[in-house]
């Protein structure tokens, strides 16, 4: 019957009086051996301590910390081990260090992003693309294609984008169109004056005095009619366009920099609106989602639903402290104040609680105090999660 029992002890140990010892199951370790008396048994402290194994021998471990580059990916609980990860803008190599994504230089697209264990994948940009800023993040860009009533005043290469510039036909009264106009004047006066001197000594042949008379009458007053027309119609327009120029002045003091751009270059003043308006919608996407890139909204913080907000203290409380510290000091927070949170029971809820009652708490001032500290992790975590829900 002993031999029974110990082919049946799965610990294969035994207290003193023969009885099979207990093993401890996962989320507890061993306080007390077996011996003299049967296994004891303690539950791991979630976040200080876990036991991943049945045994009758092993006590629970510390759980580990995340340190230097590494950041908290999953929180040690009773029975698992913290599971850290490279921060932002770092990967694991096979030696298991966290080393800088590589940045694709400007020519140079994104093709495979920087994650846990792989580098950044780049790729040269190939025809019809380009790519003008060095990062690890943005993929080659399609190039600006001009509309059938503008210019192309630069070509699109492999570092920088195609340049259009509205046709004739979409400029101002100022510049080209208004040296036209001013020909035109100098042309009609000048046939004016010409006719005038002309018919004043006019050759006239015996027998067509009567005749020839009245035509040039005629032409004079045409002429006449036609420059007078001219100038009223023209002193009308410069009247109205001063009218406008004086209406749209107080309004908008300051033009937009993409309109001082548009001026400095071709020399014509070019209404960057129209201009914004004429690009295709595929185009106008494009230039947008490329500008936008990770900026974040101005919206308040507290416009954040309840879980997301969870998630921002989740991942915060499992850094160490220096790392909510930084973020309230980026927030604006002085020391003194910041000291006052670690009194609380929960530091960065009180931190986030009260920052959240300002009005510059806004998402965009958030996403700029992360990426300032390192944690670019949670930006991501937060814009995909806003991104995907946003309508196209």
């Amino acid at each position: 019957g002993s031999a029974g029992t110990k082919e049946e002890c799965s610990t294969g140990k035994f207290t003193a009086s023969g009885e099979c010892c207990r093993a401890c199951s996962s989320g507890e370790g061993v306080a007390q051996p077996c011996g003299v008396n049967q296994t004891v048994c303690e539950p791991c402290l979630d976040s200080v301590s876990y036991s991943d194994t049945v045994s009758a021998t092993e006590p629970c471990k510390p759980c580990k910390e995340c340190v230097g580059l590494e950041s908290m990916s999953a929180p040690c609980v009773e029975s698992d081990n913290t599971i850290c990860k490279c921060i932002y803008g770092f990967y694991r190599d096979k030696n298991n260090k966290c080393k800088k994504c590589r940045i694709c230089e400007i020519g140079y697209g994104l093709v495979y992003p920087c994650g846990e264990n792989q580098n950044t994948l780049c790729e040269k940009c190939p025809a019809g693309t380009y790519s003008d800023e060095a990062n690890h993040v943005d993929p080659c860009f399609p190039c600006t294609v001009c509309e059938e009533d503008e210019i192309m005043e630069k070509d699109c290469t492999a570092t920088s984008d195609a340049k259009c510039r509205a046709g004739i036909d979409n400029m101002t009264p100022q510049g080209s169109t208004q040296e036209t106009l001013d020909i035109l004047e100098t042309t009609i006066v000048s046939t004016t004056m010409t006719t005038i001197m002309g018919s004043s000594q006019p050759v006239i042949r015996s027998g067509t005095a009567d005749n020839l008379i009245p035509v040039y009458c005629s032409i004079l007053a045409a002429v006449v009619v036609g420059l007078v027309a001219y100038i009223a119609f023209k002193r009308w327009n410069s009247c109205k366009q001063n009218k406008q120029g004086a209406n749209n002045r107080p309004v908008n003091q300051t033009p937009s920099p993409e309109g001082e751009k548009l001026h400095s270059d071709s020399g014509i003043s070019v209404d960057s609106q129209s201009l914004h308006d004429q690009q295709p919608p595929t185009q106008t996407a494009s230039l947008q989602g490329k500008r936008r890139g990770l900026k974040g909204d101005g919206n308040l913080y507290t416009s954040l639903p309840p879980n997301k907000r969870e998630e921002v203290e989740k991942l915060l409380n499992g850094s160490t402290e220096e790392t909510w510290r930084h973020l309230a000091g980026e927030l604006g927070y002085k020391e003194d104040h910041i000291d006052s949170f670690t009194q609380e029971e929960y530091p960065v809820r009180a931190l986030l609680s009260d920052w959240s009652s300002k009005d510059s708490s806004t998402m965009d001032a958030l996403y700029s105090a992360l990426r300032k500290i390192q944690r670019g992790d949670i930006v991501e975590s937060l814009y995909s999660e806003s991104t995907a829900s946003s309508p196209v």
